[in-house]
């Protein structure tokens, strides 16, 4: 049966019955590619030695396609829901998800973005595929809760052979099987965590899960736990890296949904979280009632061995925030620029560019931090590298995720009413910039991370200033700014009183170093004198006798 004679005949509508004509509205930003379109980011992975960039530009394409953004958009519409039990009564603890989000998981697993930098051979893995990962964050945030769990759980449980052997091949498969089956009955499987609970949140010490030996004890033996966990984020994933107490001390263990003999594991979902953001992933609170698990690692050593996680998703908090910023000043550009009011299009007005370009040096400046870091995971193995991450993923995820939700809010009043409709991306992009900040880890716990480094580990700060200094002698406000940081360090007095005013400056300090020695030169100096010269309030501050326009066409090259 044809539906065609329900559609309205625009040729018999009487003219007359219309009140407007519609125009002076900006259209869609889609079928773009996200990388061809995104000149910093170009710069950056070059910078960052990706030579290579076919498949990243691929990647771009297919993330700017109408199809792929409409993804995004019904995988939030359409919430993911829970079932504890099934039609016959059966305790199933299944999260069903609107197939848009199926689709953007398969999209990412195919390509990768779980697998890449560890796979043998790959060159400037971690690079290629932060630019990956910032792409596809900008169609959908929640999805790639999962995505970075995965992602971040390999040099965890390396720490446990036996446990690896088995589950290594899965995790590293470029393949999405969403079916809720045993893991050994599939080919390729995703990792969640769970680490706080109700009476700890981020002090996990706190933990009460307890965990005692079904057989054997230590490294990869079978452990039966109870409990519960406060935030579970991904609940269908196929297995969970939590945090347990044995008699020795606070342990990581392996937990997966299904038990080694079939049968379904001692996971019980008690609700989904009601988030104000995030909301096509599902983030749940989990009993554990005789789970089975296995042990990660040295008994007694469980924060040691999940952290070598928790360090790889807070580089992806920083990866996803920036996306976060690119997409917002994308989407205040592209109605800038269709846009008039009184008599000239936004993006001529000066205001209205003071702000736009202000937002994209927010964006360069993160970004420029964010790859950095990509370049350092690329080269652990150099000590001056890992030096450099050890405080570079704490300072970037407080500075980065803490810019973001004033980003977002000030991309979003550049679309004037428009952009707090719910058809338009930016009310999303408002409530997802919060997350990155308070997941993994809040403001305080990356300040006081930033103070246990110093303390720890001196030799971080050295090798900070080291890098900063690279940069040194090409601009006044800039040098002065190091050395001022430097003085702040000499003296012990109240440091963790100050210590998100000293990692607000480690970062816009590197931040202005790394975009003297990769961006352009009238990047770097918009962003010195912006960021470092003191009383910017609010977006929309930059000084005179800056080169706004070369700063905008950054944004999106007019043939985009």
């Amino acid at each position: 049966m044809s539906l065609i004679h329900n559609k309205p005949d625009f040729d018999l509508v009487d003219s007359s019955t219309e009140t407007h004509e519609v125009f002076n509205q900006s259209s869609a930003l889609e079928n773009y590619n996200l990388y061809c379109s995104d000149i910093p980011l170009q710069e950056a992975v070059k910078y960052a030695g990706l030579l290579d960039t076919v498949a990243v530009s691929r990647h771009g394409e297919r993330c700017g396609r109408a199809e792929t953004i409409a993804w995004g958009f019904d995988a939030n519409e359409n919430k993911p829901q829970f079932d504890s039990h099934d039609r016959f009564g059966h305790r199933v603890d299944l999260v069903k998800f609107h197939p848009s989000y199926h689709q953007l998981m398969n999209m990412a697993l195919s390509e990768g973005l779980h697998s890449g930098p560890w796979q043998a051979g790959e060159k400037n893995a971690h690079v290629k595929r932060a630019a990956l990962s910032y792409m596809q964050a900008q169609i959908d945030a929640g999805h790639g809760c999962p995505l970075t769990m995965t992602f971040a759980s390999v040099p965890t449980i390396k720490l446990s052979p036996s446990v690896a052997d088995v589950w290594l091949p899965k995790i590293l498969a470029n393949d999405y099987q969403p079916e809720n089956v045993p893991y050994f009955e599939k080919r390729a499987v995703t990792i969640g965590m769970g680490m706080t609970e109700k009476q700890g949140g981020s002090d996990v010490r706190a933990n009460t899960t307890n965990a005692v030996a079904i057989s054997g004890s230590g490294n990869g033996a079978l452990y039966s736990l109870s409990g519960h966990k406060w935030f579970l984020s991904a609940p269908m994933c196929d297995a969970f890296l939590v945090l347990a107490k044995t008699s020795v001390g606070l342990s990581c263990f392996l937990v997966p949904r299904w038990r080694e003999d079939g049968l379904k594991n001692g996971l019980y979902v008690q609700r989904l979280k009601n988030k104000m953001g995030n909301v096509s992933n599902a983030s749940s609170e989990l009993e554990l009632r005789q789970a089975h698990g296995w042990m990660i690692g040295e008994e007694g050593r469980g924060v040691p061995a999940i952290i070598e996680m928790v360090a790889l998703t807070r580089f992806d908090c920083m990866v996803g925030s920036t996306a976060g910023q690119r997409q917002a000043v994308a989407q205040a550009v592209n109605h800038a620029r269709q846009r008039s009011s009184f008599g000239a299009r936004l993006i001529d007005q000066p205001l209205m560019q003071n702000v736009l370009a202000d937002l994209q040096l927010e964006v360069e400046g993160s970004l420029a931090l964010t790859m950095r870091m990509a370049r350092a995971l690329d080269n652990a193995e150099d000590p001056t590298e890992q030096l450099l991450m050890r405080l570079g993923t704490a300072v970037g995820k407080f500075w980065i995720c803490k810019r973001t939700p004033g980003h977002a809010y000030e991309a979003m009043e550049c679309l004037g009413g428009n952009g707090v409709i719910e058809n338009c991306i930016m009310p999303r992009l408002y409530r997802e910039a919060p997350i990155n900040a308070i997941w993994e880890g809040s403001g305080n716990i990356q300040a006081l991370d930033v103070l246990r480094a110093l303390q720890k580990t001196p030799a971080v700060l050295a090798c900070w200033f080291d890098e900063m200094e690279k940069s040194w002698g090409q601009y006044e406000l800039l040098d002065s700014a190091i050395a001022n940081l430097r003085a702040l360090f000499t003296t012990a007095d109240r440091l963790e009183f100050r210590a998100r005013y000293l990692v607000e400056q480690l970062a816009l300090t590197m931040q202005s170093a790394l975009l003297v020695k990769a961006a352009p030169a009238f990047v770097a100096e918009a962003f010195i004198r912006s960021r470092l010269s003191g009383g910017q309030g609010v977006y929309g501050c930059l000084p005179n006798n800056l080169d706004i326009q070369a700063i905008l066409s950054r944004v999106l090259p007019e043939n985009h």
